[in-house]
């Protein structure tokens, strides 16, 4: 499991994802805007495949085989206290449950040792033609090592 340093770190099996509050990342009071947090958890999940040695841009839709497209199926925040501007975070993205088409994530925002955010995602594999697929047999291998709390039922 490698990637450069932009891409974050896994400890255990949690991904790492730092992250820096800028301007733009805030309301007019300096706080995070609530939407934000989508925006960052998706980065976060982006980089969390990455350093797995999964690349969204090689899941190629000519390979109907290995292609799987991912889709938030859905999710819950918990905000617990704000971030602002300067900040510098980590999110911390943990694959809590994998099953035949769908995988839950947990994620969540750190300030040192805060937690300021929390989110529970589940997130539906896709084929080609974008109906619920089960996931690829090398992702699943990937995934499967880095599971917290396996509850694998099929779907």
């Amino acid at each position: 499991m490698t990637a450069d340093e932009t891409s974050g770190w896994i400890e255990g099996k949690i991904h790492h994802f730092p992250l820096r509050i800028y301007y733009q990342d805030t309301d007019v009071s300096g706080i995070v805007y609530h939407a934000q947090y989508l925006h960052f958890f998706e980065r976060a999940r982006t980089e969390f495949l990455r350093v797995l040695g999964i690349s969204q841009k090689t899941l190629d839709r000519d390979k109907p085989e290995t292609y799987a497209a991912f889709a938030v199926r859905d999710l819950s925040m918990d905000f617990r206290r704000p971030a602002q501007l300067d900040d510098r975070l980590i999110i911390k993205t943990t694959l809590r449950q994998l099953k035949g088409v769908s995988c839950t994530l947990e994620q969540q925002v750190w300030r040192e040792y805060t937690l300021l955010v929390r989110a529970q995602i589940r997130l539906v594999f896709l084929s080609v033609d974008l109906r619920p697929r089960r996931v690829p047999e090398h992702m699943h291998r990937l995934f499967q090592a880095i599971l917290v709390d396996d509850h694998s039922t099929a779907e």
